[in-house]
């Protein structure tokens, strides 16, 4: 018996990988997060599968479910949105099953960040503009950051911020922010990303609140700013192809 933590990505049921399919098609109990997870994704659990949403669940009630899968000898799917390695509150449960000495594995899947670039059509990193992606959120109502992890400190490296849980704060946001990347930084908010109803918002630090505004998003979205999120195209090829720059797969030649 496994229990598997599997990637469902970011809402598009045909981003999921060939083995989380697998997996969710097979596994006779699946636990999936029903608020972030769509349920075309566990649908494909097989017929007689208990399938149950944890989203009104407590991490005791959702252990309690596995420790019973695990008396059984049955195998669980345990259904996270985005990449499970990113905000999955994985860690805890994870604690649990090694105390229990259940085993588990992790499936990665499509994090929202890689889902809203592809969704914008564009790079996160170019070259001699932005090469580096932080990853973040904002606290607000739930777990605090830890010290030095703040949007001042990260601003200060002029990389791409990908912000989650921040919808609600972006006001404080701009206010951290505009010092280091200037009020006309480029913003672009995704809401609900790879689902069908998905909206795209582009703007600058300065007026990016009131079009969220305009369009009543309150949650489940996530907020990417940066200088590569520039529409200019000034900026120079990356070495990878240029011939002026071989390497092991491309040697010089003449």
């Amino acid at each position: 018996m496994t229990v598997y933590f599997i990637g469902a990505g970011p809402g598009d049921p045909e981003l999921l990988t060939r083995k989380a399919e697998r997996l969710i098609a097979t596994c006779p109990v699946c636990l999936y997060a029903g608020s972030l997870v769509p349920a075309e994704v566990v649908a494909i659990a097989p017929e007689g599968a208990k399938v149950l949403d944890t989203a009104p669940m407590t991490l005791d009630e959702t252990h309690a479910e596995i420790r019973a899968a695990h008396e059984q000898g049955q195998d669980v799917a345990r259904v996270h949105s985005g990449d499970p390695s990113l905000y999955g509150a994985i860690a805890e449960q994870i604690r649990r099953l090694k105390a229990d000495g259940i085993p588990f594995e992790i499936i990665p899947g499509v994090p929202a960040y890689a889902a809203a670039a592809a969704a914008l059509g564009q790079e996160l990193t170019i070259p001699e503009i932005a090469q580096s992606i932080v990853l973040t959120r904002m606290s607000m109502k739930s777990t605090s950051m830890p010290p030095g992890e703040t949007l001042e400190n990260f601003a200060r490296s002029g990389a791409t911020l990908a912000i989650h849980l921040g919808i609600r704060a972006l006001r404080e946001i701009e206010r951290q922010l505009a010092p280091h990347y200037g009020a006309d930084c480029p913003v672009a908010v995704v809401y609900r990303v790879g689902w069908p109803d998905q909206v795209i918002l582009r703007g600058t630090l300065s007026d990016i609140r009131e079009k969220v505004r305009a369009e009543k998003i309150t949650r489940t979205a996530l907020i990417l700013v940066g200088p590569a999120l520039g529409e200019s195209q000034d900026f120079r090829d990356s070495a990878l192809y240029d011939p002026a720059h071989p390497h092991v797969l491309r040697p010089k030649t003449g």
